[in-house]
């Protein structure tokens, strides 16, 4: 009698890989459902993008979309989550001989070059015109605040800045929503980067 090939992957290994497999599927389609909304938004207005609409253009249930989020203002702010945890990265890679307020200038810096001048606007624009947006806006900046507050203060590593890191992410997070009110009213005509360099000259004169 034949004995049966050995599997190429044990019982226990298939078992320790699958949640792994299912976690990457999983942020895979929040990824693309998060594409496909912001995409629909842009091009059609938040209020006019239902959730069919963007189940449908991310190949999902309506259903299944609650999976992921509880309402279309959750996808916004998870698309942009993720300038947040770049700014939050590039604030770890600063030189260590860098002041706190050069560091986050810095890595403000390095994230805004990364933005698409169009669709940054386009997105201005539609928090302008929903309130709902408006204020979940105000509550992703408090929480960009705390983060910015926290990589400060753990690249100081020392407990008396503190302070110092609180209030370094406090004006920090303030240039970065005026600069942003400034440079949509403006018509995006300044390069993100060189605004940025602006509105941190005028926080230190402030100071001179």
């Amino acid at each position: 009698m034949r004995k049966k090939p050995k599997p190429l992957i044990s019982k226990e290994k298939l078992a320790a890989s699958a949640p792994g497999l299912r976690a990457r599927k999983r942020q895979q389609t929040r990824e693309r459902l998060t594409r496909a909304a912001m995409a629909l938004f842009l091009e059609r207005g938040f209020e006019a993008t239902t959730l069919d609409d963007i189940a449908a253009a991310a190949d999902i249930s309506r259903r299944s979309f609650f999976h992921y989020f509880e309402s279309k203002e959750d996808v916004v702010f998870a698309w942009q989550e993720e300038s947040t945890a770049a700014l939050i990265a590039a604030v770890a890679a600063r030189p260590a001989s860098e002041s706190m307020l050069s560091a986050a200038e810095n890595a403000i810096s390095a994230m805004v070059r990364q933005l698409e001048p169009g669709e940054a606007i386009a997105m201005a624009q539609l928090k302008c015109d929903n309130p709902a947006l408006q204020a979940r806006d105000q509550v992703k900046y408090e929480k960009l605040e705390r983060a910015l507050a926290e990589a400060l203060g753990k690249r100081a590593g020392h407990k008396t800045e503190k302070l110092g890191a609180r209030l370094v992410a406090m004006i920090a997070t303030g240039a970065m929503r005026i600069g942003g009110e400034v440079w949509t009213a403006e018509g995006a005509r300044e390069k993100p980067e060189a605004l940025v360099k602006r509105t941190f000259a005028a926080i230190r004169a402030i100071f001179d």
